[in-house]
Order: structure tokens, then sequence, then C-alpha cells
């Protein structure tokens, strides 16, 4: 996949999301990316960098809490090969009409089967600490999904509702993981939950606006997936406004990010941070590098 067609194009302008039902990296790159977490919950860091949110440690956190990393591709080029794909950053900004993309942050999520769901949310949210708070997410399914296992679930056509305030006590195995959306629905709408349904190696893009939240997996399956937060190229750093865990990137006297940090993974004429050139390559080019 190279383009949107115009229908997915539309259907982000709807819903707020837009779903790759299957295909989007191949199966050589899903079977590449799923080998690399184990060593990664485990602490065993390939670049020996330690990856700025490391929100489950075996022996520290509950067994029935969802595995989840920030930043994975500092300790794993395998890892920072998809996250930092230049094709993802490129279809992201054509949804949002960006002339640039750079990564604000990745995630590699981890759902055991048995394990406990994580809260709806906006990221929006959690972006004041930029500028401009805006933000097109890119999820990829590392195993097949339903709706048992923990998927992620899109409130659609929620990007148009206000923003919501932050609700970090309620991510990790909340008591009702689907109750921040629930108080954010707009008197006189219909909450419509989409559950993603697709193949390992599917994707779906979605607005910074877009509630979403997985819940607990039931199922006997695991469910992993690797996430990018992308943003414009041109994204700076709030003046005043801070983030607790990515505003110690912010230099004294300097409110733009730096590349070695949020790395320019698109521009419309071509150009990406030099040093991801030394990037490794995973199977084919389904990557994108």
């Amino acid at each position: 996949m190279e383009s949107w067609s115009d229908e997915q194009r539309e259907r982000f302008s709807r819903d707020g999301f837009v779903v790759v039902e299957e295909g989007f990296i191949d199966a050589e790159t899903v079977a590449l990316l799923r080998e690399r977490f184990e060593p990664l919950f485990a602490g065993r860091y390939e670049t020996g960098i330690r990856p700025d949110e490391v929100n489950w440690v075996p022996g520290r956190d509950p067994d029935d809490r969802t595995r989840q990393i920030c930043n994975g591709w500092k300790a794993d080029p395998c890892i920072a090969t998809q996250t930092l794909s230049e094709r993802s950053g490129r279809l992201a900004g054509e949804l949002m009409g960006w002339d640039g993309v750079r990564l604000a942050q990745d995630n590699c999520i981890w759902k055991p089967p048995g394990t406990k769901s994580l809260g709806m949310h906006q990221d929006g949210s959690y972006l004041d600490y930029l500028v401009p708070p805006e933000m097109v997410t890119c999820w990829i399914a590392l195993d097949d999904t339903s709706a048992e296992a923990g998927t992620i679930t899109y409130a659609a056509g929620s990007h148009r509702w206000p923003r919501s305030p932050e609700n970090r006590g309620e991510f990790h195995a909340p008591t009702d993981w689907l109750a921040p959306v629930h108080r954010a629905v707009p008197r006189g709408q219909d909450l419509r939950l989409v559950p993603i349904e697709a193949r390992a190696g599917g994707a779906a893009f979605h607005h910074h606006l877009t509630f979403h939240g997985s819940g607990p997996n039931t199922a006997a399956v695991h469910r992993r997936s690797v996430i990018s937060y992308l943003v414009r190229s041109a994204t700076t750093f709030h003046p005043t406004h801070v983030d607790p865990n990515y505003s110690r990137y912010r230099k004294f006297g300097d409110l733009a990010l730096d590349e070695s940090f949020f790395p320019i993974v698109w521009t419309a004429d071509g150009r990406r941070s030099a040093w991801l050139a030394d990037l490794p390559t995973l199977a084919g080019t389904s990557a994108g590098v």
C-alpha cells in the first residue's frame, strides 16, 4: 500500500480513523518484530539504552497488566526501523494535509491472555507540551486481532468532540475502561464503538482526538502491536506547558524538537533525519525505509 483511496480519506474524515485490514507490512516483517518483544520486555536492550517509559517489568508488575514500552526505538534498531518508517510518515501526512512528519514517540503493546484493559482516551489530551498540539497515530497489529483478544477499539466520529482532560490514572487496568468515553459523549449524540479486527500486518491510523482504548484479553491468544505517534515536522515545544517525560528533551532557550530524539521521518521535498539512513532494513520494502 503506497497511497490512500478517496474512500479511505473519506472514512478518516468521517470516523476519525481508517483501517488497513491486512498487508500493511508483510509476514516476514511481522515475524521479525514479534521476535524483538521478548528481549525488549525482559530488559535486554540491544542498543544498551533504556526506553523512556517501561510500564511493565517482570517480577515487579502483575501478570494481568497490559505490557507497554514507550520509545522502544531507542532500545532496539529493529523496532526503530518500523516505527520510524518513511512510508508511515508520508501516509500520515497525506491524511492530515501536512508537508512534513516527525516521530513524537512510539509504543510497543503486548497483551497476553488474561491481561486487563487500557482505558479509553484521546491522544490529544496529552499534547499540551507541543505546538501545535496535534498528532496522527499509526497502529500496526502483529497478531490477528479480535474483540475478545482486547483489540484497539475506536469511538467513531469522536474526533469532532471537544478535547477531554488528561486521564492518566484511568489508563492502566482501570475499573471501567469505557468510563472516560461515556463521560465525553456530547448530549444528543450516540456512542458507536468499533473494535478493530485485522490480520497480523494490518494497520489503523487515527486522529489525535479520536477516543480509543482496548478491553481485556479474554481469548487464548497474544495481542501485540507497534505504534508510531506522528506530529508535524514543524512542531515545537510549548514555552510553558510541560510533559513529565518528554519535556526533558527541551533545551534551555530553544523550543525546537531535536532530531536526535524526535526524528523527521518524511517531508514532501524528500528529507529525513540524516542518521535514519543507518537503520537496518526489515523484510522486503514493506517497512518503508
